[in-house]
């Protein structure tokens, strides 16, 4: 008996600490000092992954999930399992990358489709592969009238491994939605991708 008691406590206080933690995450003099310029955002409002799903689980119906990675990114490399489909740009197949790196056009359609999702006083979640993409989409919505938009900065990817010694030197799992053992999927939901606008 004095064991369960022990692990129920033990838990307890685990559980208030990360939510404590998830609190000041959103503020941006709790965040931004930590959160690399080019995943900043003009609202600088930040989460890391585990604190995102952590405000999705607390308000599921007040909050957005919006993963705004390409199509092919959503389909085959998985996402969050409610998480809305918005991509921010598209690969540009056309031009082919002088630095090793796709080279993106913006989606003209972005703000129209994030608006059938969710109104200007939603809560948002932002995510990406890792943060840059997230930071701008973060920036479009703000500009559009969206005042709760959080950017998950480590993305559903996360950031590289640089380590040179390591087998994973170079391959996103350093931190991020898919590497820190949150529900992710393959499954698809036709109201969560994005698919041509039915005329």
């Amino acid at each position: 008996m004095r064991r369960i008691a022990f692990a129920v406590l033990a838990l307890w206080m685990a559980s208030s600490a990360v939510l404590a933690e998830s609190s000041d995450a959103g503020r941006p003099d709790a965040a931004s000092a930590n959160v690399a310029e080019k995943k900043q955002t003009a609202l600088g409002l930040y989460l890391r992954a585990p604190e995102a799903y952590q405000r999705w689980r607390a308000e599921p119906l007040k909050t957005v999930v919006l993963d705004v990675r390409t199509p092919a990114e959503y389909v085959f490399i998985g996402h969050a399992p409610m998480a809305y489909n918005v991509p921010f740009a598209f690969w540009k197949s056309d031009v082919f990358p002088k630095d090793g790196m796709p080279v993106m056009k913006p989606n003209p359609d972005f703000l129209a489709r994030v608006k059938r999702i969710a109104s200007p006083d939603e809560t948002l979640l932002v995510m990406c592969r890792s943060g840059e993409r997230g930071a701008k989409a973060c920036n479009a919505l703000a500009k559009a009238g969206y005042t709760k938009v959080y950017h998950v900065v480590d993305g559903f990817e996360g950031d590289e491994v640089e380590d040179p010694e390591s087998a994973f030197n170079g391959k996103r799992m350093k931190n991020g939605w898919r590497n820190a053992g949150l529900p992710w999927t393959y499954k698809l939901s036709r109201n969560q991708m994005y698919l041509p606008v039915e005329k």
